[in-house]
């Protein structure tokens, strides 16, 4: 159910990206090269498939700069931005620490599984962004983006692992993603900034173990000031 409402979400998010780049109305120009922008974001998100009852929410800054003129490539017309963000504060929501029994031929075998809330930080030093030529006040882009995270116990839990102690997974996690998105300038060189991230977290086996979280699905509200 949670993965088909995500789905028509995502449906929906790129059926306004479509309408935004489509509208005929004459749009303003936003962004060149040497331009800077930057501003503050908040995220909220789901995990998918076998973490569907993960939650997560973080909060942070961006910053970037468009490195290249706008460049005409027909429907594809835009320019392209480096960009960076950093998160003080993320925090994942997971089902709280119980245990499960298994029976096994040697009888049932109880296992303490980890859980609860994580708390964290992030960097995406690199976020690599196309921000389509606009429309009336939209500006719609797509980006891929690598994100470090550190946690204060290790995520997510591990069935085998009680909650933060040694072994299993670890405070180190990768967080590979791509997205879409759209800014809507509320006034020149102001933005309203809503996004749509698949996000994949993972140790890359930095832990004795790589459950990791294979899908989440991300979404953004940010603000940006535009120089």
């Amino acid at each position: 159910m949670k993965t088909n409402f995500v789905l028509r979400a995502i449906g929906f998010f790129a059926l306004g990206l479509f309408a935004a780049a489509t509208l005929n109305a004459q749009a303003p120009e936003k962004g060149s090269a040497r331009t800077w922008e930057y501003g503050p974001f908040f995220n909220g998100g789901v995990g998918i498939g076998d973490r569907s009852d993960f939650k997560f929410i973080w909060t942070g800054v961006q910053a970037g700069r468009i490195i290249t003129p706008n460049l005409k490539a027909g429907i594809f017309s835009g320019n392209f931005e480096l960009n960076g963000e950093i998160i003080p504060f993320f925090q994942a929501y997971t089902p709280a620490p119980h245990t499960l029994t298994v029976n096994t031929p040697n009888g049932p075998v109880v296992y303490q599984i980890g859980g609860g809330t994580f708390t964290g930080v992030s960097v995406a030093p690199v976020i690599f962004r196309w921000n389509f030529k606009g429309h009336g006040r939209f500006q719609p882009w797509f980006q891929a983006k690598g994100a470090v995270l550190y946690t204060t116990h290790k995520f997510p839990p591990d069935v085998l692992v009680p909650h933060g102690q040694p072994g299993g997974t670890s405070v180190w996690n990768f967080m590979p993603q791509g997205g879409i998105g759209f800014h809507y300038f509320t006034r020149p060189k102001r933005s309203i900034d809503l996004g749509i991230n698949a996000v994949h977290i993972s140790s890359a086996s930095l832990g004795d173990k790589n459950p990791g979280v294979n899908a989440s699905m991300q979404f953004q509200i940010g603000y940006t000031i535009w120089r």
